[in-house]
């Protein structure tokens, strides 16, 4: 017995410690209803990720726009990033069920009122709606795995969520190119409606939440929650469009940049007098969240060299089709949900820390070796990379999730849950604009002069084969991908310096 009256035990690097929590969620009965509900509607959240992406072509030429049509896909990712910590802690505060609920309800008015987008700019501002119910979404069902399932049992939702997100990385721009060929755009957006209204039914009849002791009335942090959504969307935005949208020292960027500065300080000013504030400082002051959430944020810095990058590598320097060179990158979204699902056998001999260091190593070699491929090489071989690189990131990921997961009770899971999503989306927005840069630097001294990946592979589409050009690209996306390899050993440092060696997880009395 410890200091605390806590009775630790060991299960491989893990430590124990008592939750004393009832866990939240569903009777035996109907858990496999609501988990029917949690897919769907982590379905609606991915699937909206990918599906619009090959219909781009018939909606700009239906409501014009070219030229800010980027932002059907900056908007949302804006509104899911800056909205996710503040659903975080509305779950805590209210519980799961009725943030979901919320969540999918906007989420699918969102869905009807792009079906009905008359230019370009309303659709961009309803894509926008949508983003703020895809955030409670993608958080509060991330949150209801863990309420649901105790320690020994996560790695099973876990990986039916992984799979969901699979499958409609394969399956989305496939879909979306079929409603927008043969139906109509706005059928992508209306297939939604029947989706998530099963998936409302579910949860409003299946999902029980047990009647926890109330301390007072709830308070809110309205104003921190405004500070925060105000402070995301002004610096995920400068970072979005720096460079593309403006150049990165024009009074626009620069503008956007300093405002987003002072909003940090105003947010740092209003958390710390808040009495519950909606970022709370125990977030980055416990070693393990922090740890992973700067780990899960050099994994969406990573992850951007292939989903961005590979799919131009394979059309512009392998001569592949676009759906073939899809299928180059989709294959890590096969390997990623199975090593997810089996990395339970891993961790419970080895500690989450140390799995997710083997994983993420992994990892970082397999990134080195994609610019030693031979130019220009078989499909085969970034193919295999990828096969291999899904495995170990779900390796790296999954334990991680599960493990901080394991460290909180019921009323701070969805703080710390919102925490690490949310460092991850900004890891990925930053990795865009940082890789983006690298690239770029890499064209215009390769062709002596001002370009960009873009125009280049425009070049190449258009025009005869130029192998001045091929090798351009490849050597630029060479350097985005030893670039991903750096976040790669950055994920892996901070795992070995700042992460305890044992997390330490609550004693789940279901177990």
């Amino acid at each position: 017995m410890d200091a605390r009256g806590r009775n630790p035990v060991d299960q491989g690097d893990t430590e124990i410690r008592t939750a004393g929590a009832v866990r939240p969620g569903a009777p035996p009965d109907r858990r496999g209803a609501v988990v029917a509900a949690l897919m769907l509607s982590m379905a609606l959240a991915a699937l909206d990720s990918t599906v619009v992406s090959t219909a781009v072509p018939q909606i700009v030429g239906d409501l014009g726009g070219f030229s800010v049509f980027s932002w059907l896909f900056s908007g949302y990712l804006l509104a899911v990033t800056v909205t996710l910590p503040v659903y975080g802690k509305l779950s805590d505060t209210f519980g799961r069920k009725p943030v979901l609920i919320t969540g999918a309800v906007v989420f699918l008015v969102g869905s009807l009122l792009c079906a009905t987008a008359w230019n370009m700019a309303a659709l961009i501002v309803f894509r926008v709606v949508q983003g703020l119910g895809g955030g409670a979404l993608q958080g509060t069902v991330q949150t209801l795995a863990a309420d649901l399932y105790p320690l020994k049992e996560r790695p099973r939702i876990q990986a039916k969520l992984s799979t969901v997100w699979a499958t409609s990385a394969v399956a989305g721009p496939g879909l979306g190119g079929v409603l927008a060929a043969y139906a109509d755009w706005r059928w992508i957006f209306l297939i939604n409606l029947p989706i998530g209204a099963v998936a409302l039914w579910l949860i409003v009849r299946h999902l029980h939440e047990p009647v926890r002791e109330s301390s007072g009335r709830a308070r809110v942090d309205w104003a921190g929650a405004l500070a925060v959504f105000a402070c995301g969307g002004v610096l995920l935005t400068a970072l979005v469009q720096g460079g593309v949208a403006w150049d990165w020292l024009s009074a626009p960027s620069l503008s956007l940049f300093a405002a987003g500065l002072a909003l940090i300080g105003a947010v740092v000013v209003i958390e710390r007098r808040a009495a519950e504030p909606i970022i709370p400082g125990w977030v980055w002051r416990r070693r393990t969240i922090a740890a992973v959430n700067l780990a899960l944020g050099a994994l969406g810095l990573l992850m951007v060299a292939p989903s961005v990058f590979l799919p131009t590598y394979a059309q512009s320097v392998l001569g592949l089709a676009p759906v073939t060179a899809g299928f180059v990158l989709s294959v890590w979204t096969l390997s990623w949900p199975v090593s997810a699902a089996l990395s339970q056998h891993v961790y419970r001999r080895i500690g989450f820390r140390n799995t997710a260091m083997a994983g993420i190593g992994a990892a970082a070699l397999i990134l080195l070796a994609f610019p030693f491929l031979p130019y220009p090489g078989a499909p085969w071989q970034p193919t295999l990379l990828m096969l291999l690189l899904g495995g170990t990131l779900g390796l790296f990921q999954l334990p991680l999730i599960i493990g901080v997961q394991s460290t909180v009770g019921w009323d701070e899971r969805g703080t710390a849950t919102a925490s690490v999503l949310f460092c991850r989306q900004t890891g990925q927005t930053v990795g865009a604009t940082l890789f983006g840069a690298i690239a770029n630097g890499v064209l215009a001294a390769r062709l002596g002069g001002a370009g960009d990946l873009d125009a280049v592979t425009r070049a190449l589409d258009s025009g005869a084969p130029d192998e001045r050009l091929r090798h351009a690209v490849a050597d630029a996306v060479h350097a985005v991908y030893l670039g991903a390899a750096c976040a790669a050993v950055l994920a892996f440092l901070v795992l070995l310096f700042v992460a305890p060696r044992r997390f330490p997880v609550l004693d789940d009395p279901t177990d």
